[in-house]
C-alpha cells in the first residue's frame, strides 16, 4: 500500500477521535481500511506458504499442507 494511503488512514483516524468524520470521510476510511486489511491478509498468506514445521525426528511439514488435514 502506498505511503500516501496509509497517511490518509492515519489522518482520518485522528480526525475521527477529535472532531468526527463526515459521512463521505467515514466511507473513505472504511474503503482504505478494507484495502489495507486485504493487503495484510495476502502478505500473511504468502508468509504461511513458506513456513515449515521441523519435528524433533527431522521431518519437515509445510504449514499449508498441515491446514488441509
Amino acid at each position: 500500500m502506498e505511503k500516501e494511503k496509509i497517511a490518509r488512514i492515519n489522518e482520518l483516524a485522528r480526525k475521527k477521535k477529535t472532531s468526527g468524520l463526515t459521512p463521505l470521510e467515514a466511507e473513505e476510511q472504511q474503503t482504505l481500511y478494507a484495502e489495507y486489511l486485504n493487503e495484510i491478509r495476502a502478505s500473511f498468506g504468502a508468509t504461511l506458504e513458506h513456513t515449515v514445521i521441523k519435528r524433533p525426528d527431522g521431518t519437515v511439514e509445510k504449514v499449508k499442507d498441515r491446514k488441509k488435514n
